[in-house]
């Protein structure tokens, strides 16, 4: 991975455009502040993302 934003990591990894919940080092990011969230070695990253089901 090349990604140095968690914008640009979800851009990697294909999650563009869609609708999910982001979290660097169990810290909420919103959608806005992806962009300007850096990312670093060890961080931990959670992409959450809504499923439909019963």
């Amino acid at each position: 991975m090349t990604a140095t934003t968690l914008q640009t990591l979800l851009a990697e990894l294909g999650y563009e455009g869609e609708t999910i919940g982001t979290a660097l080092n169990q810290e909420f990011v919103r959608r806005q502040d992806r962009a300007e969230t850096p990312l670093h070695e060890g961080d931990a990253v959670e992409i959450v993302t809504p499923r439909q089901g019963g």
